[in-house]
């Protein structure tokens, strides 16, 4: 599985949903649904954490594709915290190639929320 699209569709047909039901229940459009099938777009940080624990996998299968959702439950003490409350990715751990999505991610979603606040401005 190459893509988030990918592994949420998995979780989806593992979960005998059907897409309808499963945007219906995470309230997600299935234009959304659509974007993210052709790549034009991923889901929000708060979606992806929505989806997480809908499916009770963790992020870094869904983000990265690590592990097996069969094999993975997340809870508060899993996360290293530095002193500014931010998160302690573990970055050793990490291809540079999982480092740099992760950068773009990020980047992305602060872009995003700057955007928003703009608009309602």
């Amino acid at each position: 599985m190459q893509s988030i699209y990918d592994r949420i569709e998995y979780l989806i047909k593992q979960k005998g949903l059907t897409k309808k039901s499963f945007c219906k229940q995470l309230n997600i459009s299935t234009g959304n649904l659509g974007d993210w099938k052709r790549g034009k777009s991923t889901p929000g940080t708060h979606k992806l954490i929505e989806i997480g624990a809908f499916f009770h996998v963790s992020l870094d299968w869904l983000i990265l594709g690590k592990k097996t959702p069969e094999m993975v439950r997340e809870g508060p003490e899993d996360y290293l915290f530095g002193p500014m409350g931010q998160l302690n990715c573990q970055s050793d751990e990490l291809l540079a190639e999982e480092q740099n999505f992760i950068k773009e991610y990020i980047a992305f979603t602060q872009y995003r929320k700057q955007k928003k606040t703009e608009e309602n401005s």
